[in-house]
Order: C-alpha cells, then sequence, then structure tokens
C-alpha cells in the first residue's frame, strides 16, 4: 500500500511538472540570420528589435537576466517587435555590430523591413522605464502598435 501512494503521489507530482505553464513569459528572442529576421519582421508587419551586447558587458547581463524576462516586458516587446539578438564579439553579431556603427553596449536597435535603422536605445533600465523609452521612440517613428 505504501509503495502504491508514493508511486501515486510520484506520478501527480511528475504529471503537474509537465503541465505548467510553458508559454513564453518574457521577451522571445527569434533566431536567425538578420536577413531572415527582417523577413520575418516583414511577413508580421512589425519592426525588427535587435539588442547588441557582449558577454562581458555587466548592463548587457543585467538586461538579459533580470529585463527581458519580465512578463510585462515579454508583453510589450513579443506584441510590437520581432525580438533578436547579436554577440557584437562572434559570428554575425560582429557585422552588424559594424552595419550599424554600436560603440557601446547594450545598443537596441530598431529596424524596418529593409533593415534601416529608425530607432536606437543605448545603456541598460529598469523595466518601465525601458519600455517607456521604447515607446517614445516607436512613437515618433510613428508605428505604434
Amino acid at each position: 500500500m505504501k509503495k502504491a501512494i508514493i508511486a501515486c503521489l510520484s506520478l501527480l507530482w511528475a504529471v503537474s511538472a509537465f503541465a505548467q505553464d510553458t508559454t513564453a513569459k518574457g521577451t522571445v528572442f527569434t533566431q536567425g540570420t538578420l536577413k531572415e529576421l527582417l523577413a520575418q519582421a516583414g511577413k508580421q508587419e512589425k519592426y525588427l528589435f535587435v539588442d547588441i551586447y557582449a558577454v562581458w558587458c555587466g548592463p548587457c547581463r543585467y538586461m538579459a537576466t533580470k529585463i527581458f524576462p519580465q512578463p510585462k516586458v515579454g508583453d510589450y516587446f513579443n506584441k510590437t517587435f520581432v525580438n533578436a539578438k547579436f554577440d557584437a564579439e562572434k559570428g554575425e553579431g560582429i557585422a552588424v555590430a559594424r552595419k550599424y556603427d554600436v560603440r557601446s553596449y547594450p545598443t537596441f536597435l530598431i529596424l524596418d523591413e529593409k533593415g534601416e535603422e529608425v530607432g536606437r536605445v543605448v545603456g541598460a533600465a529598469d523595466a518601465d522605464r525601458f519600455i517607456a523609452t521604447v515607446q517614445k521612440v516607436v512613437a515618433a517613428i510613428g508605428k505604434e502598435e
């Protein structure tokens, strides 16, 4: 009887662990080349939001671990943009940082479907201030969702 109870409890625990909500709660960053991401943003009639970061950058880590995972940040960014991130010191990120003349980290770019920069935010901020700053940039270019 004891083994049956333990087995049932184990089964319930396993089911509950897998049944938890696995939908993204924070900002979803899409993988792909810049060209692929721009095409996806164009199809969705959204701008491409690009986080240009470096792994050694403290403010970049702060944004990645404390700000982008927040539900309110994800709600805004996932609705408004196709989101991407590039390490400025690896792979295609080197060319992306060079193309957009990124000089400090983190730098956040807002690109239209042609890859033209229509907005830029530099530096880290708390969630509310960061959302407000990006909303102002988007409003200034005339495409607020």
